[in-house]
């Protein structure tokens, strides 16, 4: 495998040591801007294509007008980007599609090579469709990538022979004016971080060509070689999340560690999708050394401008040259939002090509569906946005097994609920009767995932599910107040719903498992009449699972899901076996299929005294659909997020 050619030779002859004429002579003092952008998703314009209309709350064409005009604020300023670029809009995915033909540009990259970035990190999602595809994609980037955890597999297993796969870090000659105007050369070093969970998420891409490294210790490693090539600044680009805990081994969310690790002096970091200053979940932790007002880690200071380029992160360093050595002296962090800014029309001109093919690629009709499928409460119900993909599921996993050693067992699914609210009060799946589109389908299932199939006992069946059921809080059967049925804190797209058997959940439990897959409560059980085919299950029967690949592999820590049990490793993505599923149902259903959801869970009753709620959309089609479902009261009520207030009814 050969790494970004021209990036390579960028990066080395930036970090050869060729420098500006030194004008530093005695002390001196001025200020540098770093800009970020993370986690962009091919969001590249300001519009949503699974709604075929603009939205102003994304984009990095929006971003855009954000960048220049921070830059045009300010002496000197340095934009870098911190990846998950590449995957998770319908743009991404008909890049991977048609592919990029030699000498072509990515259209992430004819963007970005307007906005003159100095460095990128890779995300793991830029593993997503292939190494062969990642790299031709960067050969379009007129600026060189940095990832400094993973390595060229080479086989031999002695890890002193080990070779980047990519440039580990960068060092930077720039000419930064003062207030004064007179110019210092600066030497600035980037490195960057992967989760080193790629190996897991991505195994079919990426075993037998790479390996992954942990992030503090290849920082420990790669920090003071950066110091030692003469940069005067290290600046420190984690695709890695910030979690106060105790440090782990190849933990995936690193940065707060990282911030403890000697010679760096600011943090640009990501992966997470929250804002950093600000972000509600990052509240409370300042005894530990995280100051969510000023934006700093531990005295560094960081930033983290969420996601889909919904927002760009500054820092702006106060530095100083004392006896020969650069340092900070001071900072300041800064979030700003592009919902009140117009997108940069010539930026956004850049890829109205790839754009308008994309557009017509996703509204192109191929079957017909006789009732809605949407996902308003899915986390309070059966819900036919899990339902369809579920069905999907174990229509391939049928077919797959099929003269296999694995013919005969029975074929469950576990699917989840990808757009529940998580990112707004928007961002709900909702697909009206009638015909359906690649861009419907792309609705129910957002992630390229690849599916695969799992052999597990019954037993572990059940503990998959009383995982899953940390979605809830514990609610209190004897109090009248209202009680939030919604454990927030626990990510939905973890909330599994398995298909083919059928059981309740008691949330007057508590959660037996933390979101983390630590066991918190070993005597609790939440999930009660577990059966298959009317029976109770039986813990020592075998089952196949159909899930995903990220699922499969230890994605959302669920208790004996590890890559160990994966039977069948399918070669189709998840949503093309949808889409292939809905197509071949609209050949047996000519005015369309049926894919309500057949109530296969629900709640263990407590009583009619408690008051429990739930926050969904408050679209009109919401509220339609509420009126159907007897256990659901609008109350009318809205939050402070915009989501609306509903009652449901535990008694029954």
């Amino acid at each position: 495998m050969k790494p970004l050619s021209k990036a390579i030779a960028l990066s080395l002859l930036l970090a050869s040591g060729a420098s500006f004429a030194d004008s530093t002579a005695g002390n001196a003092q001025l200020k540098l801007r770093l800009m970020e952008t993370t986690d962009i998703h091919m969001n590249l314009l300001n519009y949503n294509y699974f709604k075929g209309k603009t939205d102003e709350k994304i984009g990095l064409s929006k971003a855009a007008t954000l960048i220049k005009a921070a830059r045009a604020e300010v002496d000197n300023s340095l934009l870098i980007d911190n990846g998950d670029l590449l995957q998770g809009s319908p743009m991404g995915d008909y890049m991977a599609r048609a592919g990029i033909e030699a000498g072509k540009i990515h259209p992430a990259y004819k963007m970005m090579n307007t906005l003159d970035y100095v460095v990128g990190n890779i995300g793991n999602h830029e593993f997503n469709f292939g190494l062969d595809f990642l790299h031709q994609s960067l050969k379009g980037a007129n600026f060189p990538y940095v990832s400094a955890n993973v390595f060229i597999d080479d086989g031999d297993n002695d890890p002193t022979n080990d070779k980047p796969a990519y440039q580990p870090y960068i060092i930077v000659d720039k000419n930064l004016k003062d207030a004064d105007g007179k110019e210092h050369a600066i030497k600035v070093g980037f490195i960057g971080f992967v989760p080193p969970q790629i190996m897991n998420w991505d195994k079919a891409n990426l075993t037998g060509k790479v390996i992954s490294k942990d992030i503090i210790e290849m920082a420990k490693f790669y920090v003071p070689k950066m110091k030692a090539a003469g940069a005067d600044l290290v600046v420190a680009i984690p695709h890695s999340g910030l979690q106060v805990s105790s440090p782990t081994a190849m933990q995936e969310n690193a940065t707060y560690h990282l911030s403890k690790v000697e010679g760096i002096d600011a943090i640009l970091f990501g992966h997470a999708h929250n804002n950093f200053p600000g972000g509600k979940a990052y509240n409370g932790f300042e005894d530990q050394g995280v100051d969510n007002v000023k934006g700093s880690i531990n005295g560094i200071p960081a930033v983290m401008p969420g996601f889909w380029a919904n927002h760009i992160g500054l820092i702006d360093l106060d530095l100083a040259l004392e006896d020969g050595e650069w340092s900070v002296k001071g900072f300041n962090t800064e979030l700003r939002s592009v919902k009140e800014v117009a997108a940069d029309e010539a930026v956004a001109a850049t890829v109205k090509e790839e754009h308008d093919a994309t557009d017509k690629w996703v509204s192109e009709p191929f079957a017909k569906i006789a009732a809605p499928v949407n996902s308003f409460f899915a986390l309070a119900q059966d819900d036919p946005s899990i339902q369809i993909v579920s069905d999907a599921q174990v229509w391939y996993g049928e077919r797959l097994i099929q003269g296999t050693e694995y013919d005969g067992l029975a074929v469950l699914s576990a699917a989840a609920p990808f757009r529940a609210g998580r990112q707004g009060a928007s961002d709900f799946t909702n697909v009206p009767a009638g015909d359906i589109a690649y861009r419907n389908v792309a609705d129910m299932y957002i992630y390229p995932n690849t599916l695969q199939i799992l052999k597990l006992t019954g037993a572990q069946v059940r503990e998959w599910l009383e995982m899953s059921a940390g979605q809830f809080n514990q609610i209190d059967a004897d109090s009248t107040e209202t009680q939030q049925l919604i454990n927030t804190d626990f990510p939905s797209y973890n909330f599994d719903v398995i298909d083919g058997v059928t059981y309740k959940i008691d949330v007057t439990e508590p959660a037996k498992y933390n979101k983390g897959g630590s066991v918190a409560n070993a005597d609790a059980n939440r999930i009660v009449d577990l059966q298959y085919k009317g029976e109770a299950i039986d813990d020592a029967k075998d089952f196949l699972v159909v899930s995903n690949n990220y699922r499969a592999s230890g994605g959302g820590n669920f208790p004996d899901v590890n890559g160990d049990n994966v039977a069948i490793k399918a070669p189709n993505e998840n949503r093309q076996v949808v889409a292939d599923y809905i197509a071949e149902q609209a050949k047996a259903n000519k005015d369309g299929f049926d894919p309500s959801a057949d109530g296969n869970w629900s709640f263990k009753p407590i009583n009619d005294k408690v008051i429990v709620t739930l926050r969904s959309s408050a679209s009109e089609d919401a509220a339609e659909f509420a009126k159907t479902l007897t256990q659901l009261r609008n109350t009318g009520e809205k939050d402070a997020d915009g989501f609306a207030i509903f009652q449901i009814d535990l008694s029954k």
